[in-house]
């Protein structure tokens, strides 16, 4: 004898193996979600970290002379490229601002622009309309972007005191963000 299931009791099955289906993806989606690093510090995988700082970073600088990753031995450089077409740079362009008044007195770190695919003209009144006095070199070859293997800007580079790269960030940094990168760093070096 054969028990027939009624259409209304197989429907309400189907339901509830739906809902739990969904109801598992929204879980397991809520849970990517909420450990995600924030956007502002994505950090990024780059054959550079742990490594020395390509010493090719060395360039005519925008207010003049020549500038190079390794006049700034004995402090944390946080390399950063940057084009005035870039929205995001601009928009990044006052936390760089902050974080390099933060750190002036004490000295301890500062920030390095390297021009990316763009006219040192054009960046010089970027500067002038943003603000900033932190030292910026000139890529016209875009050697230097090769060497850190840059896809864009802003692209920016965490360089310890030793000229060691611990950090590569994609995207808009923050001056918080880079002084929670710092600190960890420091503790790290500890």
């Amino acid at each position: 004898m054969t028990v027939a299931v009624e259409p209304a009791v197989r429907r309400r099955h189907s339901a509830l193996w739906i809902a739990a289906a969904v109801g598992l993806v929204l879980v397991v989606l809520i849970a990517v979600l909420a450990t995600r690093k924030p956007a502002l510090d994505r950090q990024a995988q780059s054959p550079l970290l742990g490594h020395p700082a390509p010493t090719s970073l060395r360039g005519a600088a925008l207010a003049g002379g020549t500038v190079g990753i390794g006049d700034f031995r004995g402090r944390w450089v946080l390399v950063n490229f940057v084009a005035s077409w870039c929205v995001p740079c601009r928009q990044e362009h006052p936390e760089l601002v902050k974080l390099t008044q933060r750190h002036q007195v004490a000295g301890d770190a500062t920030v390095l622009g390297v021009i990316f695919e763009d006219s040192a003209a054009n960046v010089r009144r970027f500067f002038a309309d943003l603000g900033g006095d932190w030292p910026v070199i000139d890529d016209p070859g875009g050697r230097i972007a090769l060497d850190y293997g840059v896809r864009g800007p802003p692209e920016s580079f965490l360089v310890d005191p030793n000229g060691v790269v611990v950090s590569k960030i994609v995207g808009r940094v923050t001056a918080d963000g880079i002084d929670r990168l710092l600190d960890r760093a420091k503790a790290a070096g500890a």
